[in-house]
């Protein structure tokens, strides 16, 4: 299975980073990982909900731009399905078994996902009703799919 970490913006924070080339480094020996940041906009704090929508419009498009015909997208979305860790697991392993071989995990910029990017998923997962930012949310990401591969392996790992 390849799995993509589509996300918007780079990490500066050393320890962001190091948790997730962590998790990177484990998740290899169950798949193939990559993660792919996309430039992020400028906002302004005031923005208008236009300026927003154009904002998450251009950063749509950027993410739009590394995800293929056969990739099976799933959207980090607030309003997305909750499910727990071994639900999670078992909709991962659900995927492979159809022959879904190539995941794409998307998380959007301080902003959010764009409207074009929501609709070219095939699926919409939300990790809590709570706002994170994005970067914490790419090391609580890469986590959850190194506890869903465990899971999947029936391996021990910490509950």
């Amino acid at each position: 299975m390849n799995v993509k970490i589509l996300c918007v913006g780079k990490i500066k924070e050393k320890f962001y980073r190091d948790a997730i080339d962590e998790y990177v480094k484990r998740l290899s020996k169950y798949c193939s990982v990559t993660v792919t940041e996309v430039p992020d906009e400028k906002t302004s704090e005031n923005a208008s909900d236009t300026e927003i929508d154009i904002v998450k419009d251009k950063e749509g498009e950027r993410l739009l731009k590394h995800i293929n015909e056969r990739d099976y997208v799933i959207a980090l979305a607030i309003l997305g399905k909750q499910m727990d860790s071994v639900a999670f697991s078992k909709f991962i392993e659900d995927l492979g078994i159809q022959g879904k071989s190539s995941l794409v995990f998307v998380i959007g910029g301080s902003l959010g996902l764009s409207d074009n990017v929501l609709k070219r998923s095939d699926f919409q997962i939300s990790f809590s009703k709570m706002t994170f930012p994005h970067q914490l949310m790419r090391v609580i990401l890469s986590e959850q799919i190194y506890r869903a591969m465990r899971i999947m392996k029936n391996e021990p790992y910490h509950k």
